[in-house]
């Protein structure tokens, strides 16, 4: 008897997106969380923050689907470009969190410009790493 790997690598590609959409659903459940103790004061950025992971999701999965499509050649730096689009995508989703609470609080900050900053950074990174 023998085993095959391609079982093991369909699982493994999959399994960012199926991550990707449970951080999402968490996202939405904080929201909701946060909205209820909130005393009836709402943010859009708060409520729609979940948007971040379950669109990065839905581009990692269409990644997944094309991804038998690319030579190996164009595959060679994905892991780092994938680790910096996933950080890109965190960046934007705490963002978005932060942002949400500091406009409930009334109050402003520098944090969230830092956070979007830092995001398109790691969206360039990935572009650099991935187009080498």
């Amino acid at each position: 008897m023998s085993t095959s790997g391609t079982k093991s690598s369909k699982r493994k590609r999959f399994r960012a997106p199926i991550v990707y959409c449970c951080v999402a659903a968490f996202c939405f459940v904080i929201a909701r969380l946060y909205g209820l103790f909130g005393h009836g004061v709402r943010s859009p950025a708060m409520d729609y923050m979940f948007l971040y992971p379950l669109i990065g999701g839905g581009i990692v999965l269409i990644a997944a689907l094309i991804k038998p499509l690319l030579t190996a050649k164009a595959r060679k730096g994905s892991r780092a470009a994938f680790n910096l689009y996933s950080s890109a995508i965190a960046c934007l989703t705490v963002a978005s969190c932060l942002q949400g609470v500091v406009e409930i609080a009334g109050t402003g900050t520098v944090w969230v410009l830092w956070f979007r900053l830092a995001a398109i950074v790691f969206f360039c990174g990935m572009f650099a790493v991935y187009s080498i």
